[in-house]
């Protein structure tokens, strides 16, 4: 067949590579589909039937957020597989912390080239993570644009769409004095702080991705692209008149995200002794030089979700979700006092 697309190829968009790729979609997302998707891959617009069988009062709950320079290792790695993944999981407790459970997802990937081996292994990890997540995987856009993006690099941007009963919304007015603060850990960065981690690790350590970090097991790779849990599972076991509020602990740390579920008149206070810091950030810390106060703000520290729930019921709960009790809600102006 002639190659009817030769100028726009030669000015560096290929859009007969962009068809083949395509083609391949429906077969990587078929799995994330259950009844509800009507329709497939292809069309301009996703359809989903809005069924939501025992709610009285449904409310959608839309969330969306990028993978961030996190794809800068994924990049210099050569390692593609996990990013979809933070992405949906990212996105997943963005609406879990609402109450919301997942019912589709949108992803973007912008590039200046598309590259099949990256193309495949990240929808492949979207696929994987929206099946986990009982997501469907319901459509996207591909853009090439070689004059914005440059070299290997590429962004991947998603946008997630859920449902929750109105009466069971977390919203924080349900968060009480002497409530327990429970931290769920998390899998290391996840998907924020990485442009400090990068300066520190790759221009002030000198190291290679591929090379091993002093004090831990795994390669800079390994230990920089784990992926970003997903906590609505965990979140969605625990009885609704338990939890109270949940914050995830994205960009901003403990001190931005958990007072944006918090009262006007309730004020967190954390245990330094009770917040276990993996060595991945000590290692950052110590490195970069960098105060504690602008890692608590910077990275996550070993926690990626807040749960604030009844002293009474929190023991159980942190025991059960492997999660470890680290403060509580007392008086006063809504923020975070670590003490």
């Amino acid at each position: 067949m002639k190659n009817t697309s030769a100028a726009y190829a030669r000015a560096g968009v290929d859009v007969d590579l962009g068809n083949t790729l395509k083609d391949r979609l429906p077969a990587l997302v078929k799995k994330t589909h259950g009844p509800r998707v009507l329709g497939g891959i292809g069309n301009f617009g996703g359809l989903f039937r809005a069924a939501f069988h025992g709610m009285k009062d449904p409310v959608l709950v839309a969330s969306m957020d990028g993978v961030g320079t996190k794809l800068k290792i994924a990049v210099l790695a050569n390692r593609h597989d996990t990013v979809g993944e933070d992405l949906v999981n990212h996105c997943v407790n963005d609406i879990a912390v609402m109450g919301a459970q997942p019912l589709f997802f949108l992803d973007y990937l912008g590039a200046g080239k598309l590259d099949p081996k990256v193309f495949t292994e990240v929808v492949a990890g979207l696929a994987r993570a929206c099946r986990r997540a009982d997501c469907a995987l319901l459509g996207g856009e591909t853009a090439q644009m070689p004059g914005l993006y440059h070299g290997a690099d590429y962004d991947l941007v998603g946008c997630i769409i859920g449902v929750v009963d109105r009466k069971n919304i977390l919203d924080g007015s349900r968060v009480r004095l002497g409530d327990a603060l429970v931290a769920l850990p998390s899998n290391g960065l996840h998907t924020n702080g990485y442009t400090l981690a990068r300066h520190v690790i790759l221009e002030k350590l000198k190291l290679d991705v591929h090379d091993r970090v002093p004090g831990l097991r795994g390669t800079v790779a390994d230990e920089l692209l784990r992926v970003h849990r997903n906590y609505e599972p965990a979140l969605r076991s625990v009885p609704a008149r338990t939890l109270h509020a949940a914050a995830h602990i994205t960009g901003g740390g403990i001190p931005d995200n958990l007072p944006r579920v918090l009262p006007a008149n309730c004020r967190a206070v954390i245990s330094k002794r009770q917040l276990r810091i993996p060595t991945l950030f000590r290692i950052i810390q110590e490195a970069g030089k960098v105060s504690d106060e602008e890692m608590r703000r910077v990275f996550n520290l070993g926690v990626g979700m807040v749960l604030v729930m009844s002293a009474n019921d929190a023991p159980s709960i942190a025991k059960r979700l492997r999660g470890r009790i680290i403060g509580h809600i007392e008086r006063g102006e809504r923020g975070v006092e670590f003490a």
